[in-house]
């Protein structure tokens, strides 16, 4: 029987994103193993047949010393599990794990699920890294990207691999991620809300501008909130606006749908993406979005019609984007988004995306 060994940064990304992939891999008669550094979805992925082992990685931090132990971790893994071919999502598994399929000849494929800030700030950072991924991916089989504006940066930077392919993100699961009639609240009020890290780079300074501006101009008409963690620089922030009464911080949920459902609207004013997959979701709920006009959201949002675009970086921007929206009819709402639904199943299926891999794979370890 021939074995997958995935190697990836998150449980719940996997599980939440990328679950039907190991499913087509163990319907196709692979033994699936999974390298993960936490334990929030592991017991799903144990109970679908999955054998899940716990590596340690820093996500955040660049620590020679932690990423020289990742190396090494991997290269444990790989020469005791002996895998037919390896699957690697996002930066630090990409490098490193690609790093130890390299030495030990195993073939491997990797997905760029984002740029990051590195390749915003520039400086010495930036050179490192390119060289890492030059290295580390140059004998990749398959390189799969989410947009194809990450690709060209690769690709000018001199990142290449054996073969380059661009999916549209992880797709959405259409089934699980079901159409839900708008909602019509009896109170009248406009609720928007955002899904993610409160931080810097997810645009959160511009958010919680739109929501104080707002707030001010329409009352108890309108609702700001969010759901996810704050980075430490983000609590005190957070803090004020609620205390403030303009903005709502809901706790991390395992299920967000229940959230979206309720929402007018979601705002994603997001720095950069691979693929959106909180727009993603929204759209195929029958939700309008309000998005960064970058690579990774744009592709989701047909503008004007399932939704709205603004400047990223802009909080006078996002702002006019969520006035405008204001200032649509109830028809016009319930429209936005069923135009939504129908843009993310015509491009953002998740089982095409599912069948470019399992190709991808099948034409490797067939070989």
């Amino acid at each position: 029987m021939a074995k997958a060994l995935i190697l990836a940064n998150s449980s719940s990304g996997l599980y939440d994103f990328r679950n039907e992939l190991l499913l087509g891999l163990m319907d196709k008669g692979f033994d699936v193993v999974i390298s993960l550094p936490d334990e929030l979805k592991v017991k799903e992925l144990k109970d679908e047949g999955c054998k899940v082992i716990h590596t340690d990685i820093n996500r955040r931090g660049v620590n020679p010393i932690q990423d020289m132990a990742l190396f090494g971790a991997y290269k444990k893994l790989l020469n005791e599990e002996k895998p037919d071919i390896v699957i690697t999502y996002t930066i630090k598994p990409n490098i490193y794990g690609g790093f130890a399929c390299s030495l030990l000849k195993i073939p491997y494929i990797s997905t760029i699920t984002g740029l990051g800030s590195t390749f915003e700030r520039g400086g010495v950072l930036l050179k490192m890294i390119v060289a890492m991924y030059r290295i580390s991916l140059k004998k990749c089989r398959c390189l799969f990207f989410q947009n194809d504006t990450n690709r060209k940066v690769f690709e000018r930077n001199g990142i290449f691999a054996r073969k380059h392919v661009t999916v549209s993100g992880s797709g959405v699961n259409l089934s699980k991620h079901k159409f839900e009639e708008y909602p019509g609240h009896k109170d009248d009020v406009t609720r928007f809300l955002y899904i993610g890290r409160l931080m810097k780079e997810k645009g959160t300074d511009e958010y919680l501008y739109a929501a104080r501006k707002l707030h001010d101009k329409y009352g108890d008409k309108i609702s700001f909130s969010a759901i996810g963690y704050s980075d430490d620089d983000y609590d005190d922030k957070v803090k004020e606006a609620v205390e403030k009464g303009y903005f709502k911080s809901i706790p991390y949920s395992k299920d967000i749908h229940p959230y979206i459902r309720e929402a007018d609207a979601i705002v994603h004013p997001s720095y950069h993406e691979g693929m959106s997959n909180v727009l993603m979701e929204a759209a195929a709920t029958g939700r309008p979005v309000i998005a960064s006009d970058i690579s990774g959201c744009k592709e989701i949002v047909d503008n004007n019609v399932s939704g709205l675009l603004f400047k990223p970086r802009d909080e006078e921007s996002l702002t006019e984007a969520i006035d405008r929206f204001m200032q649509l009819s109830m028809e016009e709402r319930k429209t936005m988004g069923k135009m939504g639904r129908k843009w993310v199943e015509e491009h953002f299926d998740r089982h095409k995306v599912i069948g470019a891999y399992l190709n991808a794979i099948g034409d490797i370890v067939g070989s």
